[in-house]
């Protein structure tokens, strides 16, 4: 069974469950595209890292999903990055180099987030309405969420649409300590 992305549910609410991702590397390529083609834009370079396109040469299990990111604050909807979670025991220091210069292994820290799941083909259109669904309905329990967006393939591209887990994931905005006046 693919390893996944390991997280701890901390609570649910309706329609999607707020949880803690714990720390791990990803291999991620940024690609100036849109949606529908930058995920097949940068799978080949990630697919090949793990397939000992490496400095030395090591296959690394492949886990999931599939991640494809875009921060909308920036304005730059045609910037995407198209990332691979390493295996949990991955350590960013003793992780190969990548061969491919555009794939960049990037350590990511202890995270909260919302997350909400659909099936089918995760295109722009449905994953679009998938995301402002959830950030409807993150804002209805007064949860502050980041500018940026997750979409989350679990199933391999042949797998039948009607049959494909996604995921869509939003980072909540971290509160800033508050001064307390004596």
């Amino acid at each position: 069974m693919t390893q996944r992305q390991e997280f701890r549910a901390l609570r649910s609410y309706p329609g999607f469950e707020l949880r803690e991702y714990k720390p791990c590397v990803i291999a991620e390529v940024r690609v100036s595209a849109q949606y529908s083609t930058a995920t097949n834009a940068a799978f080949g370079s990630l697919f090949k890292y793990i397939s000992k396109g490496n400095k030395s040469a090591t296959k690394i299990a492949m886990t999931a999903p599939v991640i494809a990111a875009q921060n909308t604050e920036k304005g730059a909807t045609d910037e995407w990055f198209i990332s691979f979670v390493m295996p949990s025991d991955s350590n960013i220091g003793h992780l190969p180099h990548p061969n491919d210069s555009q794939v960049v292994l990037r350590q990511l820290e202890t995270e909260t987030c919302v997350a909400s799941s659909f099936r089918g083909k995760a295109t722009a259109e449905l994953s679009e309405q998938k995301a402002k669904e959830l950030r409807a309905a993150a804002a209805k329990e007064n949860i502050a969420l980041s500018d940026e967006i997750r979409i989350c393939r679990f199933d391999p591209p042949f797998k039948p649409g009607f049959m494909q887990y996604n995921e869509i994931v939003i980072p909540i905005v971290k509160e800033e300590p508050r001064l307390r006046l004596v």
